[in-house]
């Protein structure tokens, strides 16, 4: 439809929906927001509303679909998140006093990655949203060309930079799992996106970096970036920070003043950790299809995240969400961590102080951010005076801490066995502490105890701030002392003694002369209302006082807004102080839980060191241990060194083998996240990076098989690790034939062996491999014990030096409950393919090898002939009747295979 046929009206939502293309419009229009034309089909649809339609002058009809303006928040929350984009189009002018048309604006897009809304976020995750700007677009770069990463969260103000190699691209966008992303349009290589998030081209321009050094420069009010710590180094990130702040001052029109400078994150400091490691580790979101569903969409029953989660506030809680998933490769940063968590474990009373403090608080960072953007309610903002008034009992339970620190080895008795620098995070903290309490006086001075939601439901004001305020509430309120005074007044006046000044609901307020006084009533009386007794009156100044107490409220409320919106103004020009409380609050929070979980859980402090030994005596998996009962659990000791820094892991199924890789991986990691770790004691050379390959699954989506994923996984784990990574390998060939399968797994330890030169726990079922421990210096063999007991099998669940024999997969089949007669003929078969019945025949100078498939008696002149049937030995027959099949080495087994094969095809 052409804006010229149309209304007014529709002149109006046509040019601002022009200008808001990709996103539903809810057009205000009185008590509702109404959508039009194509966004009234599709909320109709998504939302289940009536779908209506509004003439639109002559035969014109427009679909429309309205949503109440008090219920709007729950209709949003639907759309945004089934990735909807909304945009909120208020009216920006008093209906009264408009000319014509109200004018209206777009005031807020609502997008899966932009929200401020409680309804749209969750406590324990931050609600990213991320920018990538590839060099190969603007350079001939080559797939390990730089890219540059900004994210943001405008519901906390947290502004984030990063350079990384663009085969770390999907790690680091991992880490923050952002809601949206934004790519530039037309890229030349094609960027991974989390799972569930938005994707949103942009122009290409947009992510221009000289424009962007302009842009932050006038953001963050500096003459320089260098002043933002953005060097030469972080050039790859300005386009991708330009284009992010652009975006978002198109979803935000009032701007961004809650913004936080952007922080630089440096390349070394943190450990990347690709998609299968964080899965197969299952560090914040489960592999079990039972889970409970986490925030966001996440399993997070069974995991890492959920056994450390002892936080006490929402910031706490997004921040250990963070360490989790960038654990540190800086020692002196983990040790740091590690001195503070060992204080506070030292300290059981100090530490429930410190930790009874925190719970009071609540989303400090969240809430500071709404006041700065000018939407929080009275009831947030009173909420953030409250919170901010709980920190100085936060403040004396750290000194307390530190007062009675001691040097902390397990928590139980001092030792100076771990001692690190006497600096510690909680003196870190402390030195840069600001409980803000300026603010929290701004707010608990101004407002009620109890602020309502709302301006307008109740007092939101506190009495004694305002004297022209306080003055309207007594007007409203009735005004004894007012109704008193102009009664005396009026009696003086007249000398009525018995005059009387009242108020009903239909004549309003009067003056009461009975009859025996009519005479003297004055000339400026106004007859209202004739009683049996007497005569009802108003003066012009009775309904002159009359009217201020029927606009009082009306007053009331517009003097409470003038005065609220003022100290939300005072206390969101404070919000760099409140994020840095809010920062500090976060810290602590996490690191009194990883504290209470060490002292609930028998954690230790790890030795961390820059050595390339990792030494675990006694080591627990934390997750699993928690879902049985402790005597029950089986610990185990790992060590890997420079001597014997390989092992090749066997043993029956069920035996353990996958659990003691995690628990190898998730112990290194809490370390260097800086938590105490599940074992009786640990030393630990910092890692680099940490790699799994633990289970089997597919990608029928992308067309890969579960043998391709294989792979795919180990090709990258080849490509990346390095000689300080940590690499857990459980069932490397497995999807394909034995020989493959075996070829591959074998090739692979060599390579980790000879030229990678890391760390590697190596799980397999091919027993083949411990042959390697023969030809390669550094490797080790160990298996998970089991005891045999007549045809029953226990599983010890213990590491020991040695290789496994046997995989017991029968025995693990019939413990599952298959019939008796497949486990019989398994056993057959079993005997048949480890060559027992083949060896015998052979023997004894047979013709004839067994077959595995089971047939009826063939007749004396059948001519078909079996594998290796003829009327006189076949050359390779009595080839393998000369082999000693226990000597060969399976690479000359592997050789002597091909050759057979040749030499019997040469022969027809």
């Amino acid at each position: 439809m052409s804006a010229a046929a149309a209304t007014p009206l529709m002149q109006q939502y046509l040019e601002i929906k022009g200008r808001h293309p990709h996103a539903i419009l809810f057009f205000r229009m009185g008590d509702f927001y109404e959508t039009f034309f194509e966004d009234a089909e599709t909320a109709s649809r998504v939302l289940g509303l009536t779908l209506t339609s509004r003439n639109n002058g002559g035969a014109a009809e427009v679909p429309l679909a309205g949503v109440p303006v008090r219920a709007v928040s729950e209709y949003v929350r639907r759309l945004v998140q089934q990735g909807y984009r909304v945009a909120i189009c208020e009216q920006v002018e008093d209906p009264k006093l408009a000319k014509g048309i109200v004018r209206r604006e777009v005031v807020e897009t609502i997008t899966p990655g932009a929200a401020f809304a409680d309804e749209l976020l969750e406590g324990g995750r931050n609600n990213f949203v991320a920018a990538v700007a590839p060099a190969a677009t603007r350079e001939s770069g080559s797939d390990g060309a730089a890219i540059g990463v900004a994210v943001a969260d405008i519901s906390t103000g947290e502004f984030r930079l990063a350079v990384t190699p663009r085969d770390e691209l999907d790690a680091v966008l991992a880490r923050f799992h952002p809601r949206e992303l934004l790519v530039p349009a037309e890229s030349r290589f094609p960027l991974p996106a989390p799972d569930g998030a938005l994707v949103t081209e942009r122009d290409a321009w947009e992510f221009d970096a000289a424009m962007a050094r302009d842009d932050l420069a006038r953001q963050f009010a500096v003459h320089s970036l260098e002043g933002l710590g953005i060097g030469e180094r972080e050039a790859p990130a300005l386009g991708a920070a330009g284009a992010l702040l652009r975006y978002l001052r198109e979803l935000q029109p009032g701007g961004l003043p809650h913004l936080g400078r952007p922080v630089v994150e440096r390349t070394g400091g943190v450990m990347p950790l690709d998609e299968m490691t964080r899965r197969n580790l299952e560090l914040v979101d489960s592999l079990r299809p039972d889970a409970s569903r986490g925030a966001g969409g996440g399993d997070t029953a069974g995991t890492l995240l959920a056994v450390l989660d002892r936080t006490l506030t929402p910031m706490g809680a997004r921040l250990l969400r963070q360490w989790l998933l960038a654990p540190l490769t800086d020692r002196a940063a983990a040790e740091a961590r590690l001195e503070a968590v060992a204080t506070l474990v030292g300290d059981g009373v100090a530490r429930a102080a410190l930790r009874s403090a925190l719970d009071g608080v609540r989303d400090v960072e969240r809430l500071a951010s709404k006041a700065a953007a000018g939407r929080s309610t009275p009831r947030e903002l009173g909420a953030l005076g409250a919170s901010l008034g709980r920190l100085p009992e936060v403040e004396r339970a750290v000194l307390s801490v530190l007062g009675a620190r001691g040097s902390v080895g397990t928590g139980s008795e001092p030792t100076t066995e771990h001692r690190a620098p006497d600096r510690s995070r909680l003196h870190a903290i402390l030195d840069s502490w600001d409980a803000c309490a300026d603010v929290q006086s701004w707010i608990a001075d101004a407002l009620v105890e109890s602020p309502p939601p709302q301006i307008g439901d109740e007092p939101t004001i506190a009495p004694g701030v305002d004297r022209g305020l306080d003055e309207l509430r007594t007007l409203r309120d009735g005004g004894k002392d007012a109704i008193a005074r102009i009664q005396h007044e009026e009696r003086e006046r007249t000398g009525i003694q018995s005059l009387k000044v009242g108020f009903n609901r239909v004549f309003g307020y009067y003056i009461e002369v009975t009859n025996s006084n009519l005479a003297a009533v004055p000339a400026d009386y106004q007859r209202r209302q004739t009683l049996a007794n007497g005569e009802r009156f108003v003066t012009p100044a009775l309904k002159e006082y009359e009217e201020r107490v029927l606009t009082a409220a009306e007053r009331i409320e517009a003097r409470e807004r003038e005065l609220y919106e003022a100290l939300r103004a005072r206390v969101g020009a404070a919000i760099a102080r409140l994020q840095c409380a809010a920062r500090a609050i976060a810290e602590l929070d996490v690191l009194a839980a990883l504290a209470e979980v060490a002292a609930r859980e028998g954690y230790v402090r790890p030795t961390l060191t820059d050595d390339y030994e990792l030494a675990i005596v006694a080591g627990r998996h934390p997750v699993v241990e928690r879902m049985m009962p402790r005597e029950k659990f089986i610990p185990n000791d790992v060590r890997l060194d420079e001597q014997a820094r390989m092992i090749i892991l066997t043993g029956p199924n069920m035996a353990g083998k996958s659990t003691i890789l995690r628990q190898v991986g998730l112990v290194v990691l809490m370390a260097q996240v800086g938590s105490f770790v599940p074992a009786a004691s640990a030393t630990i050379g910092i890692v680099d990076r940490v790699f799994t390959r633990v289970g089997a699954s597919d990608n029928l989506v992308r067309g890969q098989s579960t043998f391709m994923v294989e792979m795919a996984e180990t090709s990258a784990i080849l490509h990346t690790a390095g000689p300080r990574s940590l690499v857990l390998l459980d069932e490397i060939g497995r999807g394909t034939s034995t020989y493959d399968g075996v070829s591959i797994a074998w090739a692979v330890s060599e390579h980790l062996h000879e030229r990678t030169r890391c760390k590697t726990i190596f799980a397999t079922h091919y027993h083949e491999l411990t042959q390697l421990a023969d030809e390669l210096p550094h490797l080790r063999n160990f298996n998970v014990a089991v005891r045999e007991v007549g045809d029953q099998v226990l599983f010890l669940h213990r590491l020991q030096p040695g290789g496994a024999d046997r995989s017991y997969g029968v025995e693990v089949g019939r413990l599952a409950g298959l019939p008796d007669q497949v486990i019989a003929r398994a056993r057959e078969v079993l005997a048949l393919l480890e060559g027992t019945a083949l060896v015998e025949e052979l023997s004894k100078g047979g013709s004839r090898v067994p077959s595995l498939v089971r047939r009826k008696p063939a007749p004396a002149d059948d001519a078909q002939l079996g594998l290796f049937g003829a009327p006189a030995p076949h050359p390779v027959v009595e080839r393998l009747r000369s082999i000693d099949p226990n000597a060969l080495t399976p690479l000359q087994a592997l050789t002597l295979l091909a050759e057979l094969v040749s030499e019997s095809r040469a022969r027809g």
